[in-house]
């Protein structure tokens, strides 16, 4: 039995590349050479030749991968011409493989769906090869992904029979990125779209960006900032997003802008944007054919609207049901999607923050068109270092609801700290919801599941800029990385994904994996000790949320101040939101609602989100709760001690640069949790009126000098908050 060899591994093209790469711009996609001589021989006695079946642009990028990635890892072997296995690696989609590969792979093609993808080692005759196949190109190249990260962790390729598939429709990167390259939240630079030069410079970034997303399965990414801007929906911008487009296309990402309601109004075309208006109906219809007309497979919207003096349907007197359903129908003739944030919250409403996107969704649930997905934030106020589960989720059962997650470290020490954030994902992922009785999780909500949903999808807020290693802190690729694999498989462990990642971006070696994913896994519940523990929340000092501030209290909104979210007094410390308080838990559903509602049987992670507890209560290890508060914020001090005792063990297994910037950068992050510690503690304690414990060492300075510290230029600050 014969088929045509057409594309071989041995070509040195790519062979300089990596003798020049710069490691952290690399991310996890870095094929360096296998040195182990018995790892390196098991490998190469499973491949040969690349043999694609197919054309088009996605297989020629997916071939592309496995020549660098194979140049890479053999490159020593290579040079020296030593003899290789007869193993090839086939690839091509079902469409496009022969006839004779089919029957070995009838049963696994029946169990993917259209991004999945099949790796499994047959025979064709005589003749053992290992196939790549799938439903689509797409999936195609994840595979092509998958089958080199079995290599880059040193897993057996001998027999694979690898059978995936993703379980979230739309996995996509919201970037909050202006069009002035200025980055929301943005703590790795400016932002890596050049709108300036675009369309007629094509960084090699967009290409690198769009490999990064495509190895982990992220299908989607939204070019510009929620708090958008009308002018990148001018023909000019079109033009400009076109050829980011193209660049991604074969990739497998889709294109998105934000979209600013009020754009009919602002590009001077009507005089309204009343949704219900014909002929403001009209107009978003003419601009989702022309930018259709432009780029075929553009994604869709997504709107930031009535939210944070965001314009939106109730300046009009209309409700998000109609703005989005107007945008909805635009978009449908197009197969496009809109993306409708629930992040809204008002200071004309006196209710409680955590309640208000609850009390204006909720009554719709079921009203929104097939291609609305609802995107609600994870928590009820704000990616704050630890929240419950938004309430919303398992609310609207006749709603998609997608997920927003944040990637970037806006509440959490922004690129200066090391907080590996999949685990804090996972614990919401996996939090039971219980709408339909036990084991009704987030994750089921957001994947389908639950109420059987045609459409689902997941977002992460972006941490990309033009760092050279993308995100600012060489820990922070790793929250890109985990995010991608949660996006692709909400069931993951993130602990898992933690060593896949470390392996594939630092060190293979035992020890290294084992320590560093300790700490890895260990450093959110750090920084939720040193920051805001015991359910504390929202006390970061205002507008750029760098570092505490519980004091503030002068701020025009009353939900802009963090003595709206801890309530201290004489008599305790937090907020209420039992039905003695705002009565927020009567959002969820029971038995949560009658756990929560008793200080007894509240999780302690939660105990200051729920009540407000007189700090002389006696907790778990019998202590008073300004004692357990006290002993937190001293334990996520040690806890980042411990980590800087780990990474200086590592030095041995990390290149230079990368060993002295994470070492610089936890010093700063030990500094910052002391701060963290002594402001906080001082604060409280003139409401306590006791004293500190023992094992507080005495604060550096009074609580007026921490009271008196300013940082105007804190990076990713924004006029319009988040």
């Amino acid at each position: 039995m014969v088929y045509k060899k057409s594309v071989l591994y041995l070509s040195l093209f790519f062979l300089p590349f990596f003798l020049s790469a710069q490691k952290g711009y690399d991310l996890w996609l870095q094929y360096d050479a296998i040195e182990k001589e018995d790892i390196r021989s098991q490998y190469l006695r499973q491949i040969n030749n690349i043999v694609p079946f197919g054309s088009g642009e996605t297989v020629k990028v997916a071939v592309s991968e496995l020549q660098m990635a194979f140049e890479g890892f053999f490159q020593e072997a290579i040079r020296e011409s030593v003899a290789i296995g007869e193993h090839d690696i086939v690839l091509g989609t079902k469409e496009n493989l022969p006839p004779y590969v089919l029957p070995s792979l009838e049963l696994e093609l029946s169990k993917i769906n259209s991004e999945g993808y099949i790796i499994k080692r047959i025979r064709i005759g005589n003749t053992p090869v290992t196939v790549i196949t799938s439903q689509s190109d797409a999936g195609l190249l994840y595979g092509v992904f998958r089958f080199i990260r079995e290599i880059q962790l040193h897993n057996n390729i001998s027999d694979l029979h690898i059978v995936d598939s993703p379980r979230i429709q739309k996995r996509v990167l919201n970037h909050w990125d202006n069009l002035d390259r200025t980055v929301e939240r943005g703590y790795a630079g400016f932002s890596i779209w050049d709108w300036h030069h675009l369309p007629d410079l094509i960084k090699p970034q967009y290409t690198d960006y769009a490999r990064a997303n495509a190895s982990i399965g992220i299908n989607g990414t939204v070019l510009t900032n929620v708090n958008a801007n009308s002018l990148v929906f001018s023909p000019h911008y079109i033009e400009k997003v076109k050829a980011l487009a193209e660049v991604f296309r074969p990739y497998g990402i889709q294109v998105y802008l934000t979209a600013r309601f009020s754009a009919p109004v602002e590009m001077g075309d009507l005089q309204t944007a009343d949704p219900l208006d014909p002929e403001v109906r009209q107009w978003w219809k003419n601009k989702a054919d022309e930018i259709y007309a432009e780029i075929p497979d553009f994604g869709g919207f997504l709107v930031k609207a009535n939210s944070e003096g965001q314009p939106g349907p109730n300046n009009y007197g209309r409700s998000h049901v109609d703005g989005a359903n107007m945008m909805a129908e635009a978009l449908a003739p197009h197969n496009g999607i809109v993306m409708w944030r629930a992040f809204v919250y008002s200071e004309h409403d006196p209710e409680d923050r955590a309640k208000q996107a609850y009390t204006e969704f909720v009554p719709f649930d079921g009203q929104f068109h097939d291609n609305v997905l609802v995107q609600v934030k994870n928590g009820p106020i704000d990616f704050q270092p630890r929240e419950p589960f938004h309430p919303m989720f398992g609310a609207m059962p006749n709603t998609p609801l997608m997920m927003e997650f944040q990637i970037t470290q806006e509440y959490l020490g922004f690129s200066s700290h090391l907080v590996y954030l999949p685990t804090m994902f996972e614990e919401i992922l996996d939090e039971d919801t219980y709408v339909k009785g036990e084991g009704s999780t987030v994750a089921k909500v957001i994947d389908g599941t639950l109420s059987n949903k045609k459409l689902t999808g997941i977002a992460g807020v972006a941490n990309i800029g033009t760092e050279k290693n993308w995100t600012g802190h060489p820990f922070g690729q790793a929250n890109w990385y985990g995010f991608g694999r949660l996006a692709w498989d909400p069931y993951l462990d993130s602990e898992e994904i933690a060593e896949e990642w470390l392996q594939m971006t630092f060190s293979n070696e035992e020890e290294f994996v084992e320590e560093v994913s300790d700490m890895m896994i260990k450093s959110r519940e750090a920084v939720v000790n040193y920051m805001t523990p015991l359910g504390l929340h929202h006390i970061m000092d205002t507008g750029h949320h760098y570092g505490p501030g519980p004091w503030v209290s002068d701020l025009d909104r009353p939900e802009w101040n963090p003595v709206y979210y801890h309530k201290a007094d004489s008599v305790g410390v937090g907020f209420d939101r039992t039905q003695t308080g705002s009565h927020a838990l009567a959002q969820y559903a029971e038995p949560l609602r009658e756990k929560y509602n008793s200080i007894e049987t509240t999780p302690e992670k939660y105990l200051l989100w729920f009540h407000h507890v007189p700090w002389d209560y006696e907790m778990e290890n019998g202590e008073t709760l300004w004692y357990n508060l006290a002993l937190k914020y001293q334990e996520g001090v040690e806890d980042v001690e411990e980590m800087v005792e780990t990474w200086n063990r590592m030095e041995k297994y990390v290149d230079r640069q990368k060993f002295e910037k994470t070492k610089m950068l936890l010093q700063i992050q030990l500094k910052e949790a002391k701060w963290w510690r002594d402001a906080v503690l001082l604060y409280f304690q003139q409401f306590s009126k006791m004293e500190l414990p023992d094992f507080i060492p005495k604060p550096e300075h009074d609580l007026e000098y921490y009271q008196s510290l300013k940082f105007p230029y804190a990076p990713g600050i924004s006029p319009a908050w988040h």
